[in-house]
């Protein structure tokens, strides 16, 4: 990643890497797929990035992490997403642990992580909470005069 995009990450990370840099571009992601895969080829550039302590490494992540996270809640504040309703709240905080917990759902010989967990729950939760119901105008006040 020194030209715009997280190495060694999903393509989620990198959606947080493009909300603060501004950079959109998939050119600048291409160049910086070459270029990583360039210098995989260097023993030398990887003993440098050993040298990074672990420490400096895990502060990074919780940026890139966070970042995600701020860039989902934007997307619900930018849509105007009710969570006063208890649908949507419980579609969002659902959705929010079996991501972060990185649950994984296994079922035979085929295993779903965390991201895709998550995906799922929400589309099942949207399916299930999201009926609308019926607007029925409320009864009419009838005034009587005493």
């Amino acid at each position: 990643g020194s030209v715009g995009g997280s190495g060694v990450t999903t393509y989620a990370e990198n959606i947080g890497v493009m909300a603060v840099t501004k950079v959109y571009s998939t050119l600048v992601f291409v160049a910086a797929a070459v270029i990583a895969m360039l210098l995989g080829f260097s023993p030398k550039f990887g003993a440098l990035i050993h040298t990074i302590p672990a420490a400096v490494i895990g502060g990074a992540s919780i940026v890139v992490f966070g970042l995600i996270a701020v860039a989902g809640a934007r997307i619900w504040v930018q849509n105007r997403v009710d969570l006063s309703q208890n649908g949507n709240l419980i579609m969002v905080a659902v959705t929010l642990v079996l991501g972060a917990g990185d649950f994984a759902l296994t079922l035979g010989g085929f295993t779903l992580g965390g991201i895709g967990t998550a995906t799922f729950g929400a589309i099942l939760l949207n399916a299930l909470l999201s009926r609308k119901l019926v607007d029925v105008p409320p009864p009419e006040v009838v005034h009587q005069e005493p």
